[in-house]
């Protein structure tokens, strides 16, 4: 890339490579070439959730310091984790940042290369 791409034009980059990883997909599951395509969709979706909730794991623990008058332990320590899961889940549920779309571009990549080899 060169100097003159702004992060504007990297994020439309980005964009539109979602956007064709989805519309592939898409058609290889209407045409019926893709075998557990509800499976891929959801270990997708699962494997963003946990990217998300790894990549918030250091800003909630800079950010939410218990105050030690009213919380703090090991309980709300656990309950934290939880919460900040809950997050990833969330966030990839409403689409998050485009990862599952390439990740499940790649495995439906990955079971062609397979059928291929057959």
């Amino acid at each position: 890339m060169n100097e003159l791409m702004t992060a504007d034009t990297n994020i439309g980059l980005m964009r539109a490579a979602q956007q064709q990883a989805m519309q592939s997909a898409q058609m290889l599951k209407n045409e019926g070439q893709i075998k557990n395509f509800e499976q891929i969709e959801e270990a997708a979706e699962e494997f963003e959730a946990v990217f998300l909730t790894e990549m918030m794991k250091p800003m909630f623990a800079e950010v939410h310091k218990p105050n030690p008058l009213f919380g703090g332990g090991h309980g709300e320590k656990v309950f934290n984790g939880f919460m900040v899961q809950e997050y990833g889940k969330l966030m990839a549920q409403q689409g998050g940042v485009g990862l599952a779309e390439h990740v499940k571009a790649e495995m439906i990549r990955i079971q062609e290369a397979q059928k291929e080899q057959e």
